[in-house]
């Protein structure tokens, strides 16, 4: 578990201490983009990224308090980081279902487990597929791409062992953790913010912080499983995980630009 818990202390760093890499393209990114005209709208806040500590706005109800629209940058930001998410998202479903054949054939005892993490994984890609359709973001042009490479991951490092399969979910899953954590911290930021000018948080933007907080929690779940099933004795363990790491920045890095 202390994978998890460093994971998650990340998150409670103010800004210029380290974060970790962003590398994976199972996970969303915080670098901004140009917004696009079409977007629909979501109604925004800030809180401190110092901490997770909640915002009166996820403490309450409602208020009388005026309410501002998404600046340019924060819909930009929304619209890339929910863009990688969603790819991302699929990219984990696809790495599962591939890698669920080789590992349940050799290890049967697994069937359960495979079941489990790739349904949570179909849960999150049906989260972000409806955000993208209600607020009209278009997905990566690159969606061809990451579907070939992420069955090819998962069928590799399945084929390569338990061990290997186990090691490239952890690689994955602690990238994970760390761009989902940068999410709630930007988010937070803008909800303190907000209230700071005597502004109304709106509930989107709300709801928006709880739901990624609760996938990055089952994606650290996700990374404290590979650990318990031997990730860490896999042949050529410390190259398998950096090489995952690097394609997963690469991928990250494309789809918030494509």
């Amino acid at each position: 578990m202390s994978a998890t818990r460093a994971l998650r202390r990340t998150a409670l760093r103010p800004p210029g201490q380290t974060r970790l890499p962003v590398l994976d393209f199972l996970a969303p990114s915080l670098i901004s983009f140009r917004s696009r005209a079409q977007t629909a709208s979501i109604t925004t806040s800030a809180s401190s990224p110092a901490t997770e500590a909640k915002p009166d706005a996820l403490k309450s109800g409602t208020s009388a308090k005026r309410r501002r629209p998404l600046t340019t940058e924060q819909q930009t930001f929304l619209d890339s980081a929910l863009r990688v998410n969603q790819a991302g998202e699929l990219a984990a479903t696809l790495i599962y279902t591939a890698q669920t054949p080789p590992l349940i054939k050799a290890h049967p005892h697994l069937r359960p487990l495979m079941k489990h993490m790739y349904d949570q994984e179909a849960g999150h890609f049906s989260t972000f597929n409806h955000l993208l359709a209600k607020h009209r973001i278009r997905p990566t042009a690159m969606y061809p791409v990451w579907k070939v490479a992420a069955t090819l991951l998962g069928w590799s490092t399945a084929v390569m062992g338990r061990e290997a399969a186990m090691a490239c979910t952890e690689a994955v899953e602690t990238e994970i953790g760390g761009h989902y954590n940068g999410q709630v911290r930007v988010l937070l930021e803008w909800m303190k913010q907000m209230e700071d000018r005597g502004e109304e948080i709106g509930e989107e933007i709300t709801e928006l912080v709880g739901t990624i907080r609760r996938i990055r929690d089952d994606e650290l779940e996700h990374l404290d499983t590979a650990v318990e099933n031997d990730a860490k004795k896999a042949e050529g363990y410390g190259l398998l995980t950096n090489v995952v790491r690097s394609g997963c920045k690469a991928a990250i890095w494309v789809s918030e630009r494509v």
